[in-house]
């Protein structure tokens, strides 16, 4: 049996298939097209021709993909979205949405409701839950949206009212997709509203995504396979679970490199340089999965907080474009991007790149080196040492001590990179680095992850809480298509609350298991 790894990214598409072994068994990058479905095709294409293999025995197709995150990036192809707060008369004070972009809101539309309902921190109602005045909202909504939002106050300690609002929704305007912020994200109001927004605004693009991909798979004759979705911590979900929650695609490419990073280095824990064509991922392996980021994290211009990678972007990879204008040299942030095989100069272009330094310092074989032959070597050796110091410069960032720290390389800019960095004990270049993406893609377990604040008392004990956490966290991952049989809890945080009245914790559990037979 095998499986199909495909990783789509701004400059390349990806593609590897491995066995049950986890053996590469063939691997190809080709340029991404404007139509992102037309590159992956002829990826798929190509890595069937070099595998020579039986398509009928390939029992699992995963795919991670930009775009979801280009389509809020862009504004494109998102949905009209109703937002309906339970939290009246508590937090009229704040409307949705009221730090967005304008241009974001206008995607998006307009249409959001303060009702009453929500909870306190300990679980009390702030206010009864009105039926009648969210059937009102949902007419007033009924032909201006194509999804719909639904939050409410402190609703991952209590989340009754999200429900019962949603079936109200239901009745009133059908069989339209629900975003419930409980599911979504964790504590605080806005943030966790504002991800749940941009969820609801994603469906569409979801529906695109997986069936592109599904139809992609069985142009080529595959069929049989179980098709699955990679999200940002480095594991899968399937079809359906990802047309519920498409923003949790949402930078799942660097996910997907620190997870081949870790498989093709045996590296438990190290940083990971993941150079692309136009932009440089820095981020963290940590127990072979992605260190997660702390802070609230920015999504097209909104705050959101909903778990995502702790990654350091930088504007530098293999078609980064280089200028000097009055002797000063500027090192991007601008790329030629997935054209880099025609506008560089050792490809036969006019534009001077990152590839060609490499290229006329002989980092590389790639292209022709009579096309940079021309360049001064001082000028490309003083080019190198800029990028190499912003690189140093991300690293330094992402490490936790002064020490030098093991760094694992990857990524088909990766020949840019000096074998020499400051601040790193050991750079690590493993076999197949290059598209160590879809190999991330291809290998990834399935997860769950739960999250809620327990207000601890004699009847619930600390241990019992834990154990709840643990259980809806398996339960997650199984029906995210994991095998019950091998999901395993792979992260607890416990944290108690001191600022919240009475004996409160935060606690977050995350298991994963292999994919179901």
């Amino acid at each position: 049996m095998y499986r199909l790894g495909v990783d789509v990214g701004g400059t390349n598409t990806d593609a590897v298939i491995i066995n049950d072994s986890l053996d590469i068994l063939s691997k190809v990058k080709v340029p991404t097209t404007e139509d992102v479905y037309s590159g992956i095709f002829e990826a798929i294409n190509r890595v069937l021709a070099g595998a020579n293999i039986d398509k009928g025995k390939i029992r699992y197709a995963m795919l991670g993909t930009t775009q979801c995150t280009n389509a809020i990036v862009e504004r494109k192809k998102l949905c009209r979205v109703g937002v309906i707060r339970l939290g009246s008369p508590a937090t009229h004070s704040i409307e949705p949405m009221i730090d967005w972009p304008d241009d974001l809101k206008e995607a998006i539309g307009n249409h959001h409701y303060i009702v009453k309902g929500g909870y306190e921190f300990d679980g009390k109602e702030i206010s009864c839950i009105d039926e009648e005045e969210i059937k009102d909202a949902a007419l007033k909504m009924k032909g201006k949206v194509e999804a719909v939002a639904i939050s409410c106050v402190f609703s991952p300690i209590k989340s009754e009212h999200e429900y019962i609002a949603s079936e109200i929704i239901k009745q009133v305007l059908g069989d339209i997709p629900i975003s419930l912020s409980s599911e979504v994200a964790s504590m605080g109001l806005l943030e966790r509203e504002n991800a749940t927004i941009l969820n609801s605004a994603l469906m569409t693009t979801a529906e695109l995504v997986t069936n592109g991909f599904i139809n992609a798979l069985e142009k080529e004759g595959i069929t049989k396979a179980k098709v699955f979705l990679c999200q940002n911590d480095g594991t899968l979900m399937n079809v359906e679970y990802t047309k519920k929650f498409p923003i949790l695609t949402v930078a799942c490419g660097p996910t997907n490199s620190i997870r081949g990073a870790s498989f093709l280095s045996k590296r438990d824990n190290a940083i990971v340089l993941d150079i692309g064509g136009t932009t440089t991922d820095i981020g963290v392996i940590t127990d072979s999965f992605p260190r997660e980021s702390s802070l609230a994290a920015d999504v097209g211009g909104a705050r959101t907080n909903f778990r995502m990678p702790d990654i350091i972007a930088i504007g530098l990879g293999g078609g980064t474009i280089i200028t000097k204008e009055n002797e000063v040299i500027k090192i991007g942030p601008e790329s030629v991007g997935y054209k880099l095989t025609n506008e560089a100069l050792s490809f036969g272009g006019n534009t001077l790149t990152a590839t060609d330094i490499a290229v006329r310092l002989k980092m590389t074989e790639i292209g022709d080196f009579n096309k940079v032959k021309h360049i001064d070597l001082e000028f490309a050796e003083e080019v190198l040492d800029m990028m190499m110091k912003k690189i140093e410069e991300g690293i330094d960032k992402m490490k936790l001590s002064a020490k030098p720290v093991a760094v694992v390389l990857v990524g088909g800019g990766g020949i840019i990179i000096k074998n020499n960095l400051k601040g790193v004990s050991e750079l690590i270049k493993p076999d197949n680095f290059p598209v160590a993406n879809a190999i991330g893609a291809a290998i990834a377990q399935v997860s769950g992850t739960y999250e809620k604040l327990f207000t601890l008392t004699d009847k619930l004990t600390r241990e019992k809480a834990l154990e709840i956490a643990k259980e809806n966290a398996i339960s997650l991952a199984v029906k995210a298509g994991a095998n019950k049989d091998t999901v395993a809890i792979v992260d607890i945080e416990d944290v108690p609350l001191a600022y919240h009245p009475g004996n409160a914790t935060k606690i977050k559990v995350k298991a994963a298991g292999n994919l179901k037979l």
